[in-house]
C-alpha cells in the first residue's frame, strides 16, 4: 500500500498554503507599511518560510511521485518539469516582495493576485489529489 504523501511533501504544502491564508489576512488589513513586533509572525517571516517551501517544493513532488507511479513515470516528470518552474516563477515573485524595504498590504494583495502564485496554488492542489488518486488504487 501507498503510504500518505511524505513528511516533507506534506510540509511544503502546509507551508505553501498557511502562507497563502496569512498574506490574504495580511493585504485585507490595509496597511500601508509593516509594523515590525506584535503577536504571530512578521509577513517577511511568513515569506521567508514560503519561499524555502517553493524551493523544496519540486524535490518533495518528484520524489513522492516517483514512489506511488512508477508505471506513469514519462506523464509524471513532465508533470513535475511543470511544477518546478511553477515553484521558481513563484519564488521569484515572493523574493522581489522581500526585497522591498516595507511590506504593504496593497503590495501583498498584488502578489496574491499574481497568476505565478495561483499557478503554484493549483499545482499543488491538484499533486495532492493525484497522490490521493493513487494511495486509492492500492
Amino acid at each position: 500500500m501507498i503510504s500518505p504523501a511524505p513528511d516533507a511533501l506534506a510540509a511544503c504544502i502546509d507551508t505553501i498554503e498557511a502562507s497563502y491564508e496569512f498574506m490574504l489576512a495580511y493585504a485585507a488589513q490595509g496597511r500601508d507599511d509593516e509594523i515590525a513586533g506584535g503577536a504571530g509572525p512578521s509577513i517577511r517571516q511568513v515569506l521567508t518560510d514560503l519561499r524555502g517551501a517553493l524551493h523544496n517544493l519540486p524535490r518533495d513532488v518528484t520524489d513522492s511521485l516517483g514512489r506511488a507511479a512508477a508505471k506513469q513515470a514519462t506523464q509524471l516528470t513532465d508533470f513535475t518539469t511543470v511544477i518546478t518552474e511553477d515553484a521558481r516563477l513563484a519564488g521569484v515573485m515572493v523574493g522581489s516582495v522581500l526585497a522591498v524595504p516595507s511590506i504593504s498590504s496593497q503590495l501583498i494583495d498584488n502578489l496574491n493576485a499574481s497568476v505565478h502564485v495561483r499557478k503554484l496554488l493549483t499545482d499543488v492542489f491538484l499533486v495532492d489529489e493525484i497522490l490521493k488518486s493513487f494511495r486509492c488504487q492500492v
